[in-house]
Formats: C-alpha cells, sequence, structure tokens
C-alpha cells in the first residue's frame, strides 16, 4: 500500500510540475501573414516568450520597460540596435536592453524566425516608434 501511494505522489509530481517541451525549428505560422506573425508561447510575471516570424523588416521601435532576448532560428537579415548595424543569421544570439530602439530588414529568400523573450511580463503597452 506504502508502494502505491508513493507511485501515485511520484505520478502526480511528474504530471504537475513537467515542463512542455517545443522544438522551435518545427514551428510553423498558423496563417498567411504580409509581414510580421508573432505566436505567443508562454507568459508570466517575469516574461514573455514568442516565436516571431518577419518576411520584410520591422521599424525602428524601443520598450520602455522592457529587455528582448533575441535568438534566431531561421533566416538571416540586418539587425540595428542604437545605431549600430550587424548581420544576423541562424544561430544568433543578442539582447536587446530596455529603452533601446531597434529595428530588423530581412534580408534572407525566407522570412527570419526567431525566439523573442521579453523580460518582465509583455502586455503589449510599450511599443514606440522612432519618429
Amino acid at each position: 500500500m506504502r508502494s502505491f501511494l508513493l507511485l501515485i505522489v511520484f505520478l502526480y509530481a511528474g504530471f504537475t510540475f513537467s515542463q512542455e517541451v517545443t522544438d522551435l525549428k518545427t514551428i510553423q505560422p498558423h496563417k498567411e501573414f504580409e509581414n510580421i506573425l508573432v505566436k505567443k508561447l508562454d507568459t508570466d510575471n517575469n516574461s514573455t516568450s514568442f516565436v516571431i516570424w518577419v518576411k520584410k523588416g520591422v521599424k525602428s521601435h524601443k520598450h520602455e520597460t522592457h529587455s528582448e532576448i533575441i535568438s534566431v532560428i531561421e533566416g538571416e537579415g540586418i539587425m540595428t540596435i542604437n545605431k549600430k548595424s550587424f548581420d544576423i543569421k541562424s544561430g544568433d544570439y543578442f539582447r536587446i536592453p530596455e529603452n533601446t530602439f531597434h529595428s530588423l530588414k530581412v534580408t534572407s529568400n525566407i522570412p527570419i524566425k526567431v525566439l523573442s523573450i521579453q523580460s518582465p511580463e509583455f502586455l503589449g503597452k510599450d511599443r514606440i516608434f522612432e519618429k
């Protein structure tokens, strides 16, 4: 009986505390899009994670209270952060500090696909476009 109760506790804990694993390389757009498509993966008070596809580019903007970590999954582009530009490609990782203007120009024949993690939780209210 004791062994059975321990088994039930372990199974419950495993289901309750297990993390879902997502293969970012296999995630595909869920609909047609003209330039930018965003898919939220998860969120809590500390951060929000997105997969973002971009076909052409992203206009210069900043997030007053959010930092952003980007990991490029596929595609290529030119990223500009605080007036400094650099090439990005699959496998690249970089951080955009809060309150810092940034933009993207896609240079590949396929959309660029990135994992974007914004911290703290992103509610879509602090995106300010550069004039």
